[in-house]
């Protein structure tokens, strides 16, 4: 910045935006630090497998994720196991047709976390469960018609 010179008569008309850039630097870092918390959900690396049909998941799927540190989510939002079963009856009971519970567990988790997931879902109203896995890299599906959604859809890089 330049220094003014002239007589003290004279009225300068400089905005001061000291203010406004420190209000932007703390709403930066702000969005800087919930971002991440926001497209977070859970992670979990599936159990991998061969002739897998990918299902893109859509917003009427109810998906109940079990990540690798045994914590629950459902439909990406963490949740304590002892209110799975209340949790699962209330979605369960308003619908009418599509009681089907997607189910996304890490894979180096005990396998009876899972099944005993499954039974709280059978017993609260869910007709059907599904399990999400991942195609095995390298290999292809030898099923008629499967063919591997694009990139991006349902959660797959």
């Amino acid at each position: 910045m330049g220094m003014a010179v002239g007589g003290a008569t004279k009225v300068h008309s400089t905005p001061n935006v000291v203010p406004m850039i420190d209000i932007m630097l703390v709403l930066l870092i702000i969005f800087m630090v919930i971002t991440p918390a926001l497209l977070a959900g859970f992670n979990a690396i599936p159990p991998q497998g061969v002739n897998l049909k990918d299902h893109p998941e859509d917003n009427s799927d109810q998906v109940l994720g079990i990540d690798d540190g045994g914590r629950y989510y459902l439909n990406k939002k963490l949740i304590r196991y002892e209110d799975i079963p209340a949790q699962i009856k209330q979605i369960y009971d308003a619908r009418t047709e599509d009681k089907v519970l997607y189910i996304k567990a890490h894979r180096d988790l005990p396998y009876e976390k899972v099944l005993d997931v499954m039974d709280i879902a059978a017993k609260n109203g869910v007709r059907v469960t599904g399990m999400i896995s991942d195609q095995t890299p390298g290999t292809k599906s030898t099923v008629a018609g499967d063919v591997r959604a694009p990139a991006g859809i349902g959660g797959t890089p």
